[in-house]
């Protein structure tokens, strides 16, 4: 794209309503699909692409959180401990930024794809919470799956310093790679804290926009966000986003694991054969 006019501002609505869509639904709004689009499709460069991609990501974010809420799928308290890591790492990232290739990046975001996946189809139970546990902070955190049961299922958080740490993690490569951190995020509540999946998806879609701001601000003041094309990409970013949020209410836990792994995999193919320059996906810009 040379220019933002026209069939260019509906093709950027168009791709960011996509994405966004798919990203809600998994409660990884829409950077992890929104990079790979814009280097498809918009032949952008990388950076380009992950500075926009962290605005869509915020707007994804705000845009769903209150459907989650209404619906009772997000842990508020757990939300607000675990993004103090995550932010931490965010800042971590951007600091780091400048230290990666266009390849490099693209072949760290196939390997985070490929042990999301991972972590994803690994056997897992849920812990849960049980009278008489002593007082502890992390049972302050302990929380209600309402889905399927009406009245709700409770859930026990176990092993919170490994999450904290996955967090930190995911918040520094969420800075690298535009993508929201919300791919590394669910599996780090789905393995360490064994939550429900719809409460990992729904808890994570209301963390990363705060995540994805600590980023974009950097992105702001380095001068590589494109704020051009930022305003089209917002508005398709908050159509797809709400779509994505009601499609997850009614999708079923085994269902959504599934086409998790699934998109994990196919992004991770093509991610690696972009690294590798044997690929049609452009990154310019390095």
């Amino acid at each position: 794209m040379v220019e933002v006019l026209g069939t260019d501002i509906l093709a950027l609505i168009a791709m960011s309503a996509v994405a966004s869509a798919v990203g809600g639904m998994l409660g990884m709004a829409s950077g992890i699909f929104l990079v790979p689009i814009l280097l498809m499709f918009g032949h952008l460069p990388i950076r380009t692409a992950i500075g926009l991609s962290l605005v869509s990501v915020i707007v994804c974010s705000c845009a769903s959180a209150p459907a989650f809420l209404r619906a009772r799928l997000i842990n508020v308290r757990l939300a607000i401990v675990l993004e103090v890591a995550t932010t931490a790492g965010a800042l971590a990232g951007v600091v780091a930024s400048g230290l990666f290739s266009a390849r490099l990046l693209s072949l760290l975001f196939a390997l985070v794809m490929l042990l999301s996946a991972w972590q994803m189809v690994r056997p897992r139970t849920v812990r849960m919470a049980m009278a008489g546990n002593p007082a502890a902070f992390a049972r302050r955190l302990d929380g209600i799956d309402p889905d399927p049961a009406p009245d709700g299922t409770p859930y026990r958080i176990d092993r919170l310093p490994l999450a904290m740490g996955m967090m930190f993690g995911a918040g520094m490569l969420s800075a690298l790679l535009g993508i929201g951190s919300g791919v590394l995020k669910i599996p780090a509540m789905d393995s360490a804290l064994r939550l429900p999946i719809k409460v990992s998806s729904a808890t994570s879609n209301f963390m990363i926009g705060v995540t994805a701001a600590a980023g974009a601000i950097a992105y702001f003041l380095t001068g590589a966000l494109d704020l051009t094309r930022a305003a089209p990409i917002c508005l398709g970013s908050v159509a797809g986003s709400i779509a994505g949020a009601r499609a997850l209410k009614a999708l079923r836990p085994d269902r959504l694991r599934v086409m998790f792994v699934v998109i994990l995999l196919v992004l991770a193919v093509q991610m690696a054969l972009a690294a590798a320059g044997t690929s049609f996906l452009t990154l310019g810009g390095g």
